[in-house]
């Protein structure tokens, strides 16, 4: 997740139109392109080696958390992250603008990976809280900035996107095997002080190319008013009340279960609450709002299959840093033409294929003419990670009690990929068509928290699942999520149906202005 997305759908403020430009470009579109590949490096490259590195022994500078603890740590790691992103959207929205909040949010990832790189538990966890906090408000941010170098009738705006995420799939490419062979030689720690210097990088990427950015990012476009702070004391009031029912929740389940690891099952599970209970409160406020109609409110329902769907893919997909980094530590014969490659290296495997096949794909839909429909691409996704997973459940039980080869895991993650190009690209655009009008500007936000849910469940599943067997594991979940997009391809003429009648019902608004 991060490789795809599609925040060029997202209004933007009048753009810039003086400056240099290169290949055609503002120049400034290269200056967010290089503080994102190198963020991205630094952020993947972390997430490569933080199972292995909770997971492993205190003797080998690890955390020595077990296992099902650091899955679970990593997967709701995922979820917070997202959940944050939200937060860091409003930030710059109404408070500090994008390029503040970037700049904040690149200083604080930084200072997260410096935390890591010290050899003490305190300031890994430190470290960790930081690196999460940092990219919330970043990662939404930068985004935004690129959009707003270009009118919204701009032909150069669909090429501007492609380059932006052409360099964050290179950093998120190199992350995994740089960080990866600093593990290798140096330890965990050296790991971390290259991620480190991958966010040292962006920062000065971003701090050096301000001027090229022409004031992009420098105002929120919504900024707060007095009339606006009673409005925002209640909602923090009643985010306030969720987080700390979320962790009296968490506790109670962990006490409930006695596990070793207490503390940090609390904020496992009080996470996950969390995570599940955001989208929860987020269509209940839609669906419940007096400024949603009866239209609205009927595309609203065909939306929430495909969130649904959505969130299953996630919860796969996500399990890159998890499970399946388990997986190839473990289960995995890491010698490839007799050369023994670091486990880390399979989470290359989504980026380089992305970069591959991405224009192949974007070929493919104007050539079928934007066929099969939204619905269909979701399920067509969604059965693509499932059948990664029963792939992987096959590929295990016939090899035993034996390792795979390197190769299994190779056509996962293509499998995966091939699921994500159908399904994350359109994700967004089906958002903001079916988000009632009094929410669009929060479409971002819904979008962001399917991946949130996903890693949620997969924080659950690790803990409730620790004691069966990796087939049972991965078939289970492969099956369910088959069945699932099954359902979700019944489905697809009807949220079709409600989709182009959208559509239809904005265009009647239009003609009756």
């Amino acid at each position: 997740m991060g490789t795809m997305s599609n925040a060029a759908d997202l209004p933007t403020q009048p753009a810039p139109r003086d400056g240099r430009s290169i290949l055609g470009h503002p120049a400034g579109l290269f200056t967010l392109s290089g503080t994102e590949l190198w963020e991205r490096f630094s952020y993947y490259g972390m997430r490569a080696i933080l199972f292995y590195y909770l997971t492993d022994t205190v003797e080998n500078d690890g955390l020595g958390i077990d296992e099902a603890t650091g899955l679970g740590l990593v997967a709701v790691y995922g979820s917070a992250v997202y959940l944050l992103t939200v937060v860091g959207g409003w930030v710059a929205d109404r408070l500090i603008g994008a390029r503040r909040a970037t700049l904040y949010g690149g200083v604080v990832i930084a200072a997260g990976h410096v935390c890591l790189a010290l050899p003490t538990a305190t300031t890994a966890y430190l470290g960790i809280v930081l690196v999460a906090i940092g990219t919330g408000l970043l990662k939404p941010n930068v985004s935004s900035m690129v959009g707003e170098l270009y009118r919204r009738d701009d032909p150069r705006r669909d090429s501007a996107f492609s380059i932006f995420y052409m360099g964050i799939n290179i950093g998120s490419v190199a992350a995994p095997i740089l960080v990866g062979l600093a593990r290798s030689i140096g330890g965990y720690h050296a790991g971390f002080a290259v991620a480190a210097v991958g966010m040292a990088l962006a920062l000065g990427v971003f701090v050096v190319g301000r001027g090229l950015l022409h004031g992009a990012g420098e105002e929120p476009p919504n900024p707060l008013t007095a009339a606006d702070r009673p409005g925002l004391v209640r909602t923090g009031l009643l985010l306030l009340a969720a987080v700390l029912a979320a962790v009296a929740l968490g506790w109670l389940a962990t006490t409930a279960t006695d596990r070793a690891e207490g503390p940090l099952d609390v904020v496992i599970n009080g996470l996950s609450y969390l995570a599940f209970a955001a989208p929860v409160a987020m269509f209940a406020v839609m669906f419940r709002s007096p400024k949603v109609n009866a239209a609205e409110r009927s595309r609203l329902r065909a939306y929430v299959p495909l969130f649904v769907a959505a969130t299953l893919f996630w919860m796969i997909f996500e399990q890159a840093s998890s499970t399946l980094a388990a997986y190839a530590r473990d289960r995995t014969d890491l010698e490839v033409l007799g050369t023994t490659i670091s486990p880390e290296v399979f989470q290359s495997v989504n980026p380089a294929a992305i970069i591959v096949l991405a224009p192949v794909f974007a070929w493919l839909w104007l050539r079928t003419g934007d066929r099969p429909s939204t619905a269909a691409k979701f399920a067509l996704g969604l059965g693509l990670a499932a059948l990664s997973f029963l792939f992987l459940a096959g590929a295990t039980a016939a090899v035993g009690d034996g390792k795979a080869p390197w190769w299994v895991l190779v056509v996962v993650y293509l499998l995966q990929t091939l699921g994500e190009l159908c399904l994350s690209p359109v994700g967004l655009a089906a958002t903001t068509l079916l988000a009632p009008q009094a929410f669009r500007g929060q479409a971002m936000a819904l979008w962001f928290l399917a991946p949130a849910a996903g890693n949620a469940i997969t924080a659950q599943l690790v803990g409730a699942t620790q004691d069966v067997p990796v087939v049972t594991y991965f078939g289970g979940i492969g099956l369910v999520a088959l069945v699932l997009a099954g359902v979700m391809a019944a489905l697809a003429p009807w949220v079709t149906r409600h989709i182009a009648a959208g559509a239809e019902t904005d265009d009647e608004v239009a003609a009756r202005a």
